[in-house]
């Protein structure tokens, strides 16, 4: 039996190590659920879905596909500079967290939903676009490349939300960051995601004025249950 409830919690600002800590423990959980109802096949239980919403201190991450030369500072000017580093277990290059960003991991179990990675992402990318169409701001995507995108190939393209997941037995962790008050100078010292010739931008720089995140929160909460299916259980 399908589940396409999910448990939403806002963390609000965490630090990066114990957000990946607890999305893992709920990762891990629902993945130990899935093996033993394969083993009891008679009496299986359904697998719980969450979502969580926070902001970062500032932090750089990187994929396990990324590399260490599009980080642009050093282990002392890191210091310096006070953000954090990790290299972490999403797909994707490197990435930037911070005040102002929204940040979603869905922790979901896609037999609920669709047994389908391609479907995922781009469902994921469709919640954004249609988020960010709900504040007068036009995105779509860029042939070939992950996450939403405002202007085209050819017309000043820039990024305004990543995106980079990890599953397992078609369970997913990690998610996205929406750049809505974002201090974008940060994206100065990375190559975001890895990605030379294109720029990156905000809600806030878009719309020339900061936008209350609980608001942008809410737009996603509906975008997420109509494209998915789902109902978010607060």
């Amino acid at each position: 039996m399908k589940n396409t409830a999910i448990q939403l919690e806002n963390l609000g600002k965490i630090d990066y190590q114990t957000a990946w800590d607890y999305q893992t423990r709920l990762f891990e959980d629902i993945i130990q659920k899935k093996i033993a109802n394969r083993e009891n096949s008679d009496n299986e239980s359904i697998t719980k879905n969450f979502f969580l919403f926070c902001e970062h201190p500032h932090v750089y991450t990187l994929g396990k596909s990324g590399s260490m030369n599009n980080l642009l500072l050093d282990e002392n000017t890191l210091k310096e500079k006070n953000i954090d580093f990790y290299k972490i277990n999403r797909g994707g290059d490197i990435t930037y967290h911070g005040e102002g960003q929204i940040v979603g991991y869905p922790i979901i179990d896609l037999a609920n939903f669709s047994e389908d990675i391609h479907w995922y992402m781009r469902s994921l990318e469709e919640v954004i676009i249609k988020t960010l169409a709900d504040f007068d701001i036009e995105a779509g995507r860029i042939e070939g490349l992950t996450g939403v995108w405002l202007g085209s190939e050819a017309d000043n393209p820039r990024k305004i939300c990543a995106m980079g997941v990890k599953t397992s037995r078609w369970v997913t962790m990690h998610g996205f960051a929406l750049n809505v008050n974002t201090d974008l100078k940060f994206f100065e010292y990375i190559v975001p995601c890895g990605i030379k010739d294109k720029a990156v931008t905000s809600m806030q720089k878009e719309l020339s004025q900061a936008i209350p995140l609980p608001e942008v929160q809410k737009s996603i909460i509906k975008h997420f249950e109509n494209i998915f299916g789902a109902k978010f259980l607060i």
